[in-house]
């Protein structure tokens, strides 16, 4: 009994020893007395993006297969292994748009996410090519059954496909090519806002009948010999495909743009504010899917809800890096990781936010996936200042989800497991959002 006992009263303690390492409870102080509140404040009304007035607007675009040779990881959902098939190829595509003086490159990937590896990979091989552009603005389609191999550290080889140097590689050299022909392509452009509303094609998927955003947002370049090429948003999900599917495939959106083609020369679809969001498709087959994108794009055939022509040849760049609070991945409603467990856990998330600004039309990325239950309220605000609002998400950083700070109680996987920085994350994201509005002109 006595040997019992130590064995006993050993476990116990090495056990409390564990988990005061390892754990500690949610910090629940008002955000606004803490210091990454208030120098994130200081940053933004400290941030000077970079203006300039052209005589024309420029565009140009392009896009390159970036399938790999060989079957790797599947990532969305769970861990899944390799893909089987090649149900639809992977592309990376670019547009580059400029005034004459500045130019940005969007980027846009066919994956998850743009993890912040990948995005420094991929600007690291544009600067040795010197290819005259002024910022890379990322984007991602957000599809769950996209390939991997872009995710380094513990949970990037547990849940994420891991790391894989030649796929990293070969996205890097494909992202660099496409920016180079989308250079080599340019001409000018008139630009275009669209605006249309699809309320019937997207819900709430933790809120039966809850808000949503239901808009698609556009923008149209058009050149001289009436060629047009688009970057649209929208927010539902790009999860049509279920979590037994073992093809490679870019899900609806892929679908969309393909269908688009019949009234572009080029389509770029670029993630929303989908957190929150689940798209309402007729099934989880790829005959669904394709429905499912093909009623979208007959939506987008007729007369949108808006439509705007960008007239100053203004372009303004900027990117924001604010302060974060600790990192606040919960086990329970109020136990949380270390946040150096978690730090080593998931690594760097480069939070950061690109501001660009093509005349009125204002374009802001988000390295936290946001919901779409805040834009309500900063469209609004935009429009009072004569402006048009496109948010993306997966901008080359990622720090989990952004929901309002009333659902961070609730048992949604997006409010417990996925909501990494606290319980202010979704007013702090707000506030950043809401000045750089209104920092605009």
């Amino acid at each position: 009994m006595r040997k019992f006992l130590q064995i006993l009263a050993w476990t116990t303690g090495l056990f409390l020893l564990l988990a005061i390492t390892l754990l500690t409870t949610v910090d629940w102080t008002d955000p606004k007395e803490q210091d990454y509140y208030k120098k994130t404040v200081q940053a933004v009304s400290e941030l000077q993006p970079t203006p300039s007035a052209g005589d024309a607007w420029l565009a140009g675009w392009a896009q390159v297969n970036v399938t790999p040779d060989q079957p790797v990881d599947l990532v969305g959902y769970k861990p899944r292994g390799a893909y089987d098939f090649v149900l639809d190829s992977s592309f990376v595509k670019a547009i580059v748009v400029g005034n004459g003086d500045q130019r940005v490159a969007f980027l846009n990937y066919e994956l998850l996410i743009v993890h912040p590896v990948l995005a420094k990979t991929v600007e690291k091989t544009i600067k040795n090519a010197a290819l005259p552009v002024d910022l890379v603005y990322f984007t991602g389609t957000h599809t769950h059954s996209g390939m991997g191999g872009y995710m380094p550290g513990i949970m990037g080889k547990i849940a994420f496909g891991g790391y894989d140097e030649k796929v990293v590689n070969l996205l890097a050299e494909k992202s660099a090519q496409a920016v180079e022909k989308a250079l080599k392509s340019q001409d000018t452009v008139a630009v275009t806002y669209q605006k249309y509303s699809a309320p019937q094609f997207v819900g709430n998927r933790f809120i039966p009948n809850g808000p949503i955003d239901p808009f698609i947002r556009q923008l149209v370049f058009t050149k001289g010999d009436g060629t047009k090429g688009t970057l649209f948003t929208y927010t539902a999900h790009a999860t049509c495909l279920n979590s037994k599917f073992m093809g490679l495939s870019g899900d609806y959106p892929f679908y969309l743009t393909q269908d688009m083609l019949n009234d572009y020369d080029f389509s770029m679809f670029a993630a929303g504010t989908v957190g929150s969001h689940q798209p309402l498709a007729p099934g989880r087959e790829p005959k669904d899917i394709k429905a499912y994108a093909h009623q979208l794009d007959s939506l987008m055939e007729q007369p949108p809800l808006l439509r705007d022509t960008v007239q100053t040849k203004r372009l303004t760049l900027g990117t924001l890096v604010p302060q974060l609070p600790e990192a606040t991945y919960r086990i329970s409603d109020n136990i949380r990781l270390r946040p150096w467990v978690f730090n080593n856990l998931f690594g760097d998330t480069n939070a950061h936010f690109d501001v660009v600004q093509l005349g009125n039309t204002l374009l802001i990325s988000s390295s936290g996936e946001l919901s779409g239950m805040f834009y309500k309220k900063w469209e609004a605000l935009a429009n009072q200042k004569g402006l048009n609002l496109i948010i993306t998400s997966f901008n080359g950083g990622y720090m989990g989800y952004i929901v309002p700070d009333q659902y961070y109680h609730r048992s949604y996987f997006e409010a417990r497991d996925m909501n990494w920085f606290g319980p202010y994350s979704g007013s702090y994201y707000d506030m950043i959002i809401t000045k750089l509005i209104q920092a605009a002109d």
